[in-house]
């Protein structure tokens, strides 16, 4: 069962929302009546992020003068004031708020003034960035903006309008795959996430070369952020929303991507045996049969992910269609943490000579 807490706001008369024994149908419904909701804000994510990723779930709930009302999934390690909160964790996706109403930026600096109040050593929220402005206009003093950029393909029209919008090099890749004897298989068993993580573990070790990162350090820093135990988990709570999508090329899995599907679809992993796949062009035939089932779901955008710095990657993810969307990250400590933490993965990175892929 997940905690609420309900808070009093300045500025906005806030009741406290009508629970039961629970909080969790308020946040679902929040979460079905947002547009901007992703997968990763469920109450169904929630219970996957505290039973794989050891975090406590404490959701704050907001009602606000005009009726409307509003949720902050937050999850916590700690206790008092020595605890620190994100929304979400590290590696668990996108955060952010949920509203039945219209979230304006007065609105939201509440809710992060409400944030400062609490007893902790800090917070950081990563939201959908899709409503950077948003989050620009409610910025508040003392919150740190870290600038960030992802990529995301606007699914209006349905896929057939989706796909014209593909760059022609994507369908000549798309065409090869196929011709290649590329198959998909799409699911969430077990089967599927031990081919799935093999892969992955295949790519840290690519990642590591390619970033002059020891291979046993990238091993052990991936797993211990993606161990497998934490995909069964989510498959486990999300059901059919939770889909690997595995490329076959002569019965040998080759390469697989993970897509969240809801309200807006997020690729939130991918992972390729280069070896195998050679010049199969795997990747863009995984891509489009998701970005189609995306469009057949009802998705109004499918997320691509963090790009960062990657002109590589950003083409790859422009060619279908993709956009690039700068956000920011935010981040309110009461000890300068982070910045501690960066200077220590700095050193670290200059003693290792690890350098950022292309």
């Amino acid at each position: 069962m997940i905690p609420i807490t309900t808070v009093p706001c300045s500025g906005y008369t806030v009741e406290p929302a009508p629970i039961s024994d629970s909080s969790e149908p308020i946040w679902r419904d929040l979460f079905c009546r947002d547009g901007t909701a992703l997968p990763s804000q469920s109450p169904e994510w929630a219970r996957a992020v505290t039973d794989a990723g050891g975090f406590r779930a404490l959701p704050q709930f907001f009602k606000f003068d005009d009726g409307s009302r509003a949720v902050l999934p937050l999850f916590v390690k700690g206790a008092g004031r020595l605890r620190y909160a994100w929304s979400p964790p590290p590696a668990w996706g996108f955060g952010g708020v949920l509203s039945d109403g219209e979230m304006t930026p007065a609105k939201l600096s509440i809710v992060l003034e409400h944030l400062e109040t609490l007893p902790s050593l800090g917070f950081k929220i990563r939201p959908n960035p899709l409503t950077a402005g948003l989050w620009a206009q409610a910025a508040r003093p003392g919150w740190s903006a870290i600038d960030r950029c992802a990529h995301v393909i606007d699914l209006a029209g349905g896929f057939l309008a989706v796909r014209a919008r593909f760059r022609p090099n994507a369908g000549t890749y798309i065409r090869r795959a196929q011709k290649s004897g590329v198959e998909i298989e799409v699911g969430n068993h077990e089967g599927l996430i031990d081919e799935f993580h093999h892969l992955l573990q295949l790519s840290l070790v690519r990642w590591a070369r390619k970033q002059h990162e020891p291979a046993v350090l990238a091993r052990m820093r991936g797993l211990r952020r993606d161990p497998k135990a934490k995909f069964i988990t989510m498959a486990s709570q999300m059901g059919d929303r939770f889909r690997l999508y595995v490329a076959r090329l002569n019965g040998r899995a080759v390469a697989a991507i993970l897509v969240l599907m809801g309200r807006q679809a997020h690729y939130t992993r991918g992972a390729v045996d280069e070896a195998l796949a050679g010049e199969s062009r795997a990747a863009y035939l995984l891509q489009a049969t998701a970005i189609e089932d995306a469009c057949r779901f009802g998705c109004t955008h499918y997320h691509m992910g963090e790009t960062g710095n990657s002109a590589s990657l950003a083409q790859f993810k422009s060619r279908f269609g993709a956009v690039a969307v700068p956000y920011c990250e935010y981040r309110y400590e009461t000890l300068p943490l982070a910045r501690l933490d960066g200077l220590a993965r700095r050193t670290v990175k200059r003693i290792l000579g690890f350098r950022d892929a292309p």
